[in-house]
């Protein structure tokens, strides 16, 4: 009988089903007026900024669990200043649905959908702030996992860095224009979210590169 240990097997990338079950869904009441009656169309198709105030904030909170998981894949080990990060992270995402509301309720009105708006993008540039601080602590305190290249570090880094100018941009942007910046909040949600580096890679594949032939010594 062979007394030999199995070689150690390569470390599996992909999504934990426990971190699937663990994802909370964001909770937002929709609901029509009592007194809708025959214009339920009508009611129905008025209620587009909850529906657009929804969308976002399950768009940003899906690229903030995927950022997440991304980071917790990459993570040999956890210290306890990283567990009190990624509290306050979670408490951030938790309280999305109360500027969410604000937001589906007040489009509409000039001033107060200023405000909402403004307060709806803070709170996103928050939880996305958190996503980068834990991530650069990570890093900086040694906690990923050794055989990481640091390629991966980097290129990880770049993908969570961008959305925070952008973030500052449409909070100002906001003030003047609401809507258009509610916009703005979706298209960063779907940057993290949709993988473009691996869409454009199937549809425009890359050419082989043509070998240059070393000129003639004759």
């Amino acid at each position: 009988m062979s007394t030999e240990e199995p070689p150690p097997q390569p470390r599996r990338r992909g999504f934990r089903t426990g971190r699937l079950e663990a994802f909370s869904l964001l909770v937002l009441d929709i609901a029509v007026s009592a007194n809708a009656g025959h214009h339920l169309l009508r009611s129905i198709i008025d209620l587009w900024p909850a529906y657009l105030a929804y969308v976002v904030s399950f768009s940003t909170i899906g690229a903030a669990w995927l950022a997440h998981n991304a980071i917790t894949e990459y993570l040999d080990r956890a210290d306890a200043a990283f567990v009190r990060l990624n509290l306050l992270l979670l408490l951030f995402v938790s309280f999305l649905p109360f500027p969410t509301r604000l937001l589906a309720d007040y489009i509409g009105e000039v001033s107060p959908e200023r405000v909402a708006a403004t307060f709806y993008g803070i709170s996103l540039l928050l939880t996305t702030t958190m996503l980068l601080v834990l991530w650069r602590y990570a890093v900086r305190a040694r906690l990923v996992r050794p055989d990481l290249a640091d390629e991966e570090i980097e290129l990880l880094t770049q993908r969570l860095t961008p959305g925070l100018s952008a973030y500052l941009v449409l909070i100002v942007s906001g003030l003047f224009f609401p809507v258009v910046a509610v916009i703005g909040y979706l298209g960063i949600a779907l940057y993290y979210i949709i993988p473009f580096r691996r869409l454009s890679a199937s549809i425009l594949p890359r050419r082989p590169r043509k070998r240059v032939r070393p000129p003639d010594p004759r």
